[in-house]
């Protein structure tokens, strides 16, 4: 797109007539003025200040009119009013340039799908999940019978702690596929959304560092109902499209992650070993089987997504509001059938300084640190490139997200095969391979995604083949982790490993924030190529390290503790 030359003097004393705040932080419809050429995708450095920042620059009306002239008089209704507050209107332009760039689904967010995608999506999608079927139904007869624990005390109180947390868990997950096409779907551009989400992951760190400190002194249950109040306000700000309440959406939801991944674990492991004083063996036994059911959660939850989206009128938001019920009955059945429990606190400076000395004083600790802030860092912003690397090519997104969990969960199926008895791989291998297929895929995505040559099915092939690395590297992680760190000091050491992980993803997204969009995502991708180099370079030096370690390496199967299968 070419920007159109305007003499100074026509532009001098020009403002654009729906105020001075094209993109305020208020709701705005940037794609409004690019589509009047006013804001070029490939415009100059003070025109993108401009759009981003809030302050419009000057145009002139013959702009002006070309687009706003038959939109002005047909706007939706409300128009008006936020026209007298100084606020731009938020309508669908009814010009034919914009129905020409943005396409007939415009507000809707249902684009037209092109055949190769929509058919593409729905084949891996159908694959991987038989292939997942497969190789679990496969495990399951392969596995000797075992006894089963069948102490109805406990399988009472597994009940009502999977209840509750499985409820969070989807409530959760129903609202990942669409959270980025709602920010489009707003007409924010992409250097705004990208704002958007580093608000989100400067809060989850922010929140993540005192999480265990809040929940101890709050009280798990409280906490646990604490999250879905939280949770349920941060989806109603899904609702509003200014740009003040989704920040604020975004940082109660980085409030409601960390309260997810400390309160309902932090309380089930109090009540199984204080209140009913189960065998502390059985811990491990109930986790594994949620980290199974929360990838079919995942699965299951983008469908549901999809199907909501599709069918309820209100588009991309649909999600969202369909996670608050589970939000709110997950709550009301902590509220009635969990007890609450407390724990002594520990100082947050001593559990830092702990887990500081900890990473410094073992060069196993410092790598394994290394190695989860490089990939984990480029996961997350692989979680914000994927939607608009595949959406303008009319993928399907509730169903390229349940694919993506489907490659995930074949992925923990291959780590649980191969760590079997049977190949008795060890984790540090399968954490490589982990780390080489994610380079692999990468470099993968920096050629299929170059401007004018975009290849969607090879940027969704690479796409799955992250969350099938993603599969084998979480549990390795796991493992090396328990390993290696000390349980007194697992948390100290947890909140030092996040704050260089989450300041890579921030770092990562501003620099899109800042760059071209043609050019922006296939740059990005290449920048994480090299991340992940490191990581591997990282990989190579613990393994040096850790080579001759029996501690680190999986016990043989008659060395294991007994743990029943539930």
């Amino acid at each position: 797109m070419e920007v159109t030359e305007v003499g100074e003097e026509a532009n001098r004393g020009d403002r654009l007539g729906f105020g001075q705040r094209c993109c305020s932080l208020g709701s705005s419809s940037p794609w409004l003025y690019r589509t009047a050429d006013i804001f070029p995708e490939q415009g100059t450095e003070e025109k993108k200040t401009g759009l981003y920042f809030g302050v419009a620059t000057q145009a002139s009306k013959s702009q002006r009119s070309r687009c706003h002239g038959r939109a002005a008089s047909k706007a939706r209704p409300g128009g008006a009013t936020a026209a007298a507050y100084g606020r731009p209107f938020l309508t669908h332009p009814r010009c034919p340039e914009f129905r020409a760039r943005v396409g007939e689904g415009g507000r809707t967010g249902r684009g037209r799908r092109g055949p190769t995608m929509l058919v593409t999506a729905y084949l891996a999608f159908v694959g991987l999940l038989a292939s997942c079927l497969g190789l679990e139904l496969s495990r399951c007869r392969a596995k000797p019978p075992g006894r089963a624990c069948s102490n109805p005390s406990f399988l009472r109180f597994q009940l009502d702690f999977y209840q509750v947390y499985f409820l969070a868990l989807a409530a959760d997950w129903l609202q990942a596929p669409y959270l980025y096409k709602l920010y489009q779907h707003y007409y924010f551009l992409e250097g705004q959304i990208a704002i958007l989400y580093v608000c989100g992951l400067a809060s989850t760190v922010l929140f993540g560092l005192v999480a265990s400190s809040l929940v101890d002194w709050l009280g798990r249950k409280n906490s646990c109902v604490l999250f879905s109040l939280t949770y349920s306000l941060c989806c109603l700000t899904k609702l509003s499209q200014d740009y003040f309440v989704l920040l604020v959406g975004r940082a109660l939801g980085g409030l409601s992650t960390a309260l997810l991944f400390s309160a309902f674990e932090a309380w089930y492991i109090h009540e199984h070993v204080e209140r009913h004083d189960f065998p502390a063996e059985w811990i491990p036994a109930t986790f594994a089987r949620a980290a199974f059911w929360n990838h079919v959660l995942a699965v299951v939850a983008g469908v549901t997504a999809e199907a909501v989206a599709s069918w309820i009128g209100l588009g991309p938001v649909a999600p969202f509001v369909a996670a608050i019920p589970l939000l709110a009955l997950a709550g009301a059945l902590a509220l009635r059938n969990w007890g609450e429990n407390y724990d002594r606190q520990r100082a947050f400076s001593r559990t830092c300084a702990g887990g500081l000395r900890c990473l410094l004083s073992d060069r196993r600790v410092l790598l394994l640190g290394t190695i989860q802030a490089l990939f984990e860092s480029v996961i997350f912003i692989f979680v914000f490139l994927w939607t608009p690397v595949l959406d303008p090519h009319g993928a399907p997104l509730g169903i390229v997200f349940s694919s993506f969990m489907a490659a995930s969960l074949l992925g923990s199926s291959l780590y649980r095969i191969a760590t079997s008895k049977r190949y008795h791989l060890q984790p540090m291998h399968l954490l490589s391979l982990a780390v080489l297929i994610v380079v692999f895929s990468l470099f993968m995505l920096t050629f299929s995604t170059s401007p004018g040559q975009e290849s969607p099915v090879e940027s969704f092939i690479a796409f799955l083949l992250i969350e099938l690395a993603c599969g084998l590297y979480f549990p390795s992680m796991s493992f090396l982790r328990r390993k290696v760190i000390p349980e007194t000091e697992q948390a100290g050491v947890l909140n030092w490993f996040r704050v260089p992980l989450h300041l890579l993803a921030c770092l990562g997204l501003l620099v899109l924030h800042d760059s071209d969009r043609k050019t922006g995502t296939r740059n990005m991708f290449s920048i994480c190529s090299a991340v992940m180099v490191m990581a591997l370079l990282a990989v190579v030096g613990l393994f040096t390290v850790v080579r001759h370690d029996a501690e680190l390496r999986v016990p043989s199967p008659t060395e294991e503790p007994y743990a029943p299968e539930l």
